[in-house]
């Protein structure tokens, strides 16, 4: 389980993170969301659909699994796979430029 402390910091480095990654004129249109459950940290982003309703699409996971963070990306049926291509790093930040300069994960 991520301690209190390192969910805090998560959040804020998120927060950050969610801020400069969508252009001001999209901001009332796109959102990113992050969400913890045990050892994971699940990144979304909901967008505009058919007729008014919103979709919400996960992005990527990040799991701290034996000290290291390690990335993933969801299929179309729902699965989540380890990215091979990231090497698993002690550094949140890092996973995360990761997750931000690849295109598998941005639409």
């Amino acid at each position: 389980m991520i301690d209190t402390f390192t969910k805090k910091r998560i959040d804020k480095i998120l927060e950050s993170y969610i801020e400069q990654k969508i252009p001001e004129h999209l901001k009332n249109e796109v959102k990113i969301y992050h969400k913890f459950r045990g050892n994971t940290v699940t990144l979304s982003q909901e967008r505009p659909g058919y007729m008014g309703r919103r979709f919400e699409y996960p992005i990527a996971q990040l799991r701290l699994e034996e000290s290291f963070w390690k990335v993933y990306w969801r299929d179309s049926k729902n699965k989540w796979h380890f990215i091979d291509d990231i090497e698993p790093d002690k550094q949140f930040e890092k996973q995360l430029m990761e997750i931000d300069n690849n295109d598998i994960f941005w639409v």
